[in-house]
């Protein structure tokens, strides 16, 4: 997100599954938000493949700090998966079915 590379959506789009995470930690209680936190996560998911996908510059334009924004964007990428199972965990453990 600091290099610019990738577009705003692409920030929006995790910050606010970032917010709505924090709300979901915060009452512990709702369902609704761990709901919402699961289903934010699952959708970053597909919008970060097609975000990296498109966004992708040749390596002609690629400087250190842009390969290390991409590296960093790819890992969130491949620990998502690990989080959307975490949550789940948490939303079972609230009394979803």
């Amino acid at each position: 997100c600091m290099n610019y590379m990738l577009p705003l959506s692409y920030a929006l789009g995790n910050f606010s599954v970032l917010a709505v995470g924090i709300w979901a930690i915060v009452q512990r209680d709702s369902l609704d938000a761990i709901t919402m936190f699961l289903a934010g996560l699952l959708l970053t998911v597909l919008t970060d493949i097609i975000h990296i996908s498109i966004f992708y510059p040749s390596h002609d334009y690629l400087s250190d700090a842009k390969r290390f924004s991409l590296g960093m964007a790819i890992f969130s990428l491949l620990l998502k998966p690990v989080s959307c199972y975490l949550v789940y965990r948490m939303y079972r453990e609230r009394g979803g079915e």
